[in-house]
């Protein structure tokens, strides 16, 4: 019976991450056993202080890559919204697993839709993209940042310090929370983030055995439209924390990628979106990522770095 060690997050999403794609390998190899190794990242530290606004997401998944390097675990299983586009030298995305709703959610305890908010409702949420776009369809709205866990984030919203909050449908439907949902917001209001709703499996380049096993998980679609994604905030030279978001879709055998970006007040946005035959995807996001700098999303992304 061969061992594989998966490192992970201990938070609750993310292990449940872990478990699913601990799962889909033992189901398809009857030979392979897989041991969860839970891990306390940096970013978990610093989402505890007061100074967390503004961090990078690449923090949550720096410890799992140094375990990987230092081949004290075999896999790495990320959120594919907190991985940089850059990775390490030596390490890969060697399998994306087949994505969950990608979109955002509307959590209230009193209103069912972004539409029956009042003037003036208080909104929580970490994410700048999320604010900055849902506040261009929805001016009457406040938005405050909210820091914490899913279980924090819904306790301060059940103690009425927010009218509502946005958070990612696919986590609240992984953390058997969906009765929370109020609304899926469309993607016509809040485009998700690059990744957002996809499970990767990160690993060493020159690990063939355990390579060869990840390719039994991975679900083609869902690796096309998130590499598509990523490419495009490559090409912008964004990092995911940013109020940047792309989205892919496939519709029989075309894909569409829509992207947004802004500078940090929203007074500036730049959108975008190609389509084409899903086989020239590469082709396309690098495209659609020239245009985005052609209107000047290079230099709104610089302001914001300067800003954080």
């Amino acid at each position: 019976m061969k061992i594989i060690r998966i490192a992970t997050r201990q938070s609750r999403l993310a292990l449940w991450q872990a478990e699913h794609v601990k799962g889909l390998i033992e189901s398809r190899h009857d030979d392979v056993c897989c041991e969860i190794v839970g891990m306390m990242t940096e970013g978990d530290r610093q989402a505890d202080e007061k100074s967390a606004k503004g961090i990078g997401k690449g923090v949550f998944v720096k410890a799992l890559e140094l375990a990987l390097l230092d081949g004290s675990v075999d896999l790495a299983v990320h959120s594919m919204k907190d991985v940089p586009g850059e990775l390490p030298d030596g390490l890969m995305i060697a399998a994306i697993c087949a994505r969950a709703d990608p979109r955002d959610a509307l959590v209230s305890n009193k209103f069912d839709s972004m539409e029956a908010l009042p003037q003036g409702a208080l909104v929580g949420s970490s994410s700048l993209r999320r604010c900055l776009q849902i506040g261009r369809c929805f001016p009457q709205l406040r938005f405050a940042d909210l820091r914490g866990n899913v279980e924090t984030r819904l306790r301060k919203l059940d103690e009425g310090q927010y009218d509502a909050l946005v958070l990612a449908v696919a986590g609240l439907e992984r953390l058997q929370l969906a009765h929370r949902i109020s609304q899926k917001i469309p993607t016509q209001v809040s485009l998700p983030a690059a990744g957002q709703g996809a499970v990767g499996v990160e690993s060493r380049v020159d690990d063939a055995a355990i390579n060869s096993l990840l390719g039994a998980i991975a679900h083609s679609e869902t690796q096309l439209c998130v590499s598509s994604e990523r490419l495009v905030t490559q090409t912008l030279g964004a990092t995911c924390n940013l109020p940047v978001a792309v989205f892919a879709s496939i519709d029989s055998e075309e894909i569409s990628i829509s992207s947004f970006v802004a500078d940090i007040r929203g007074e500036r946005v730049i959108t975008d979106t190609i389509r084409g035959q899903s086989n020239t995807a590469p082709e396309l996001s690098r495209t659609l990522g020239k245009r985005l700098i052609e209107q000047g999303a290079r230099e709104l992304i610089a302001d914001l770095v300067h800003h954080e």
